[in-house]
């Protein structure tokens, strides 16, 4: 179980895979992000590869259990294990809200050096404990954790991520959703999570309106958890946002909506071309490159390049 160097250096990897940790502390140091990107195909793994090695940066990459109706965590893990390992750029391989103790320790056994464990829809008390079972398991085989405190809101136009839809003219008092950084503080000090997903107003999917963020939170957040914080529902930000939300603490951005968007149009363009031979593999790298472009140019902002 774990992550097995030897395996690494065997197979002809040019990098360890490192833990989130090992990213996340660093970002945090220098006040930066690491861009974490969904991998549900091969064209979007392969783009978000060549976009981090052209740019020489870290990446996360990732396999969110809610994306298990488009493939299964034990047919895509080996695949993502392959270009991690095999990556010119430090990789952590992580599992995103694993919303069970089964798929998390499966992801492990995997040789995913992290995973996310989701347990925000319940009680603090029941998050508290359930993390913190997740906690000694995933430590005790040199990998990380992420949970998650507050409420992030669904778009109604999502692929894959949250159940349902919402936004913030649902709720009479954001405080009551949002991440409380003293409830954080007390969080971290009984899980022993390695970084916090935190609600500020981000939300999962496409933005149908402008995102309006509490950003102030993050940074109260920060000072009271004292660890890395991680943003969810990153695609549709401003650069501006993002800038702050950095500066403020965030040292992890899931972006995947308008990454998987752009690979979509690039696929519906060269469809549409009616000078090019309609070959799925010609079609299947258009996307990549547009995948890897996207990605690019989350990375350079996640990163102040």
């Amino acid at each position: 179980m774990g992550i097995d160097k030897r395996e690494v250096i065997e197979t002809g990897g040019y990098q360890l895979l490192v833990t989130l940790k090992d990213l996340l502390d660093q970002a945090k140091t220098e006040k930066k992000a690491v861009g974490a990107f969904n991998g549900t195909t091969l064209e979007a793994i392969r783009g978000i590869i060549q976009a981090a090695e052209e740019l020489n940066c870290p990446v996360i990459l990732q396999h969110a259990q809610s994306h298990d109706d488009l493939i299964d965590l034990d047919e895509i893990g080996p695949i993502l294990k392959y270009y991690a390992k095999r990556a010119k750029v430090p990789v952590a391989l992580h599992l995103d809200h694993g919303s069970s103790f089964e798929r998390c320790v499966q992801a492990l056994h995997l040789g995913f050096t992290s995973v996310m464990y989701d347990a925000s829809a319940k009680s603090f008390e029941d998050n508290v404990k359930e993390t913190a079972e997740i906690v000694k398991i995933a430590h005790a085989v040199g990998a990380s954790v992420e949970a998650e405190l507050g409420h992030i809101f669904t778009s109604e136009v999502v692929q894959g991520e949250g159940s349902g839809s919402d936004n913030k003219d649902d709720y009479e008092n954001l405080d009551d959703i949002y991440t409380d950084p003293e409830v954080a503080r007390e969080f971290v000090e009984k899980t022993g999570v390695d970084c916090l997903a935190v609600a500020f107003g981000t939300t999962h999917g496409v933005y149908l309106t402008e995102p309006k963020l509490d950003l102030p939170r993050v940074k109260r957040i920060r000072d009271a958890a004292k660890v890395p914080l991680v943003m969810h529902g990153g695609s549709g930000v401003s650069e501006e946002d993002y800038k702050i939300a950095i500066e403020n603490g965030i040292c992890k951005v899931n972006y995947y909506t308008y990454m998987n968007t752009a690979g979509g149009k690039a696929s519906k363009e060269y469809w549409e071309d009616e000078t090019k031979p309609l070959f799925y593999d010609s079609m299947s790298l258009a996307a990549t490159e547009a995948v890897k472009e996207d990605v690019k140019k989350a990375i350079k902002v996640f990163q102040k390049k």
